[in-house]
């Protein structure tokens, strides 16, 4: 990775967004070495809460069978095929057979935001995710991702729009945490101008974070660019300074604070 850039956003994010959580990054490679193994889990256990280690700080390189949900596997990339009568799980059920999480109106519906979504299969057999102050020089991060507050996301969604006449941006598509996560911003890598994706809405995942906190996830390319522009943006404003000093203020959060 270019160290350079690294030095730049370790000066900088603890001077615009003091006390604040290091944002995480992956990337996927053939080396299970990468990071410490993550163990497969006991039973089901949400992809999100697993992160919470690495929010800590803990370098972990996943496989299909260390992911402890189907969902995980799917918006990961490990497993694309989706449960059996998916359509009614995440909608209405199947009455005296199986409950439905009343997500979607109708599994007919289900089908369609199936068909408009495209398909993810991962690049390669592992994925590794570490803490911003936990990566290495040989590192190559695809996404960041922030877990964060609002007004630590007011800030990073108006540095993600800084370059941009598009007004979407940053997009906020419907999906698991976990999709919003790695799914969703993976796919824009390729993408000219890719896009930031606001997320973890899922109502499932909610519980493994604390109650203010969503993600926002940053395709490499455009992090790269929001880094370069820190100095030259509303950052250095009178404006900004208010948010700022109202973040200073605000509790620790649940990972690395610099």
């Amino acid at each position: 990775m270019d160290w350079s850039l690294k030095r730049h956003f370790d000066e900088r994010w603890p001077r615009y967004f003091p006390g604040t959580e290091w944002p995480l990054a992956f990337y996927y490679t053939s080396q299970p070495d990468r990071a410490e193994r993550a163990q497969p889990p006991t039973g089901h256990h949400c992809f999100i809460g697993q992160l919470a280690a690495v929010r800590r700080g803990q370098s972990l390189c996943f496989d299909a069978p260390a992911v402890g949900c189907g969902g995980g596997r799917r918006y990961l990339g490990f497993a694309p095929e989706l449960s059996p009568r998916f359509e009614y799980f995440l909608s209405c059920g199947i009455p005296g057979e199986l409950e439905g999480e009343r997500y979607k109106q109708s599994p007919e519906l289900v089908r369609e935001f199936l068909h408009q979504q495209p398909s993810f299969v991962a690049p390669e057999p592992y994925v590794v995710f570490k803490r911003w102050d936990q990566l290495d020089p040989d590192d190559e991060p695809a996404v960041v991702v922030f877990f964060a507050p609002p007004d630590v996301l007011a800030g990073l969604f108006t540095l993600a729009n800084f370059d941009a006449a598009d007004p979407q941006a940053v997009i906020a598509p419907f999906g698991a945490g976990c999709a919003t996560i790695v799914s969703y911003p993976y796919q824009e890598l390729p993408a000219a101008q890719p896009r930031a994706v606001l997320g973890l809405f899922d109502v499932s995942a909610r519980p493994y974070v604390a109650p203010g906190e969503l993600t926002l996830s940053i395709p490499w390319p455009k992090f790269a660019r929001m880094v370069g522009y820190m100095d030259d943006s509303f950052l250095i404003t009178r404006s900004w300074q208010h948010v700022r000093d109202r973040i200073r203020r605000l509790p620790a959060a649940g990972g690395g604070h610099p």
